[in-house]
């Protein structure tokens, strides 16, 4: 079965809105696993307006205990404080992703013609910590193949694209997942795991799950956003339905 990680940022999004401890982010992370998340994703941002530090270590504490059953990923731009604290907390996981200032969220991955000094140290860095390192890419052959040569474990196919001709329809959902089908077998021939998120919702999710070779989704926004009608453990749980096609 495909893993869910649920990206946690949206509940530190609105705790932050207002100050103090509310929500609490670690009953958040609670609640997911008893759900039965498989793993927790964070981004630690420089400007601290979701995850902070704070956070990053008591997840940590939290999923200590559960190593080997619920995975822990950090994901976030190769600066070195924050690749100082991944290489302290040691995570299951840590995804590189492109940030560009002033941005929202994620709106590609990492161009393939990234200087290789950008990345390949942290990469390197991280393995010998034994931390699997996944980068962010666009559902194309070039940054498939950069990253294989990079040395990275996986990569985290960026599912926007997917996203939108799904809801267009009309062919245009059926053309963009064979295309991130056919990456993904490349991804898999070169020796790559396969990961994808953003934008994955309830509804896109029933096909995209047959992706070949996928081992992990990371899905927060759209996830967060159903647990507000539904409640956070629901909206886990109806995920999770979604993934083993019930």
């Amino acid at each position: 079965m495909v893993r869910l990680s649920v990206n946690v940022n949206k509940v530190a999004t609105v705790r932050n809105s207002r100050g103090g401890g509310t929500p609490s982010v670690l009953d958040a992370v609670k609640v997911c696993i008893d759900a039965g998340a498989a793993g927790i994703t964070v981004h630690p941002r420089a400007d601290a307006r979701h995850i902070t530090t704070a956070d990053v270590w008591e997840i940590a504490a939290l999923l200590a205990p559960l190593r080997g059953r619920v995975e822990y990923n950090i994901e976030g731009d190769p600066r070195p404080d924050l690749l100082e604290i991944v290489g302290r907390v040691r995570p299951d996981q840590c995804t590189l992703v492109p940030v560009r200032p002033g941005e929202i969220t994620s709106q590609a991955g990492w161009p393939s013609d990234t200087p290789r000094t950008a990345l390949a140290p942290a990469i390197a860095a991280l393995r010998r910590a034994g931390i699997r390192v996944s980068l962010f890419v666009d559902p194309e052959d070039a940054p498939i193949r950069w990253a294989a040569d990079l040395g990275a474990d996986r990569v985290e196919l960026y599912t926007e694209p997917y996203a939108r001709a799904f809801e267009r329809g009309r062919g245009e959902d059926e053309r963009s997942y064979a295309v991130y089908a056919r990456v993904a077998e490349l991804a898999h021939s070169v020796g790559l795991g396969v990961n994808a998120g953003h934008d994955l919702n309830l509804e896109n999710l029933g096909v995209f799950r047959r992706l070949p070779h996928l081992d992990e989704v990371s899905i927060g926004h759209a996830l967060v956003s159903h647990a507000l009608f539904v409640g956070l453990a629901r909206s886990v749980r109806e995920y999770l339905d979604v993934l083993v096609g019930a």
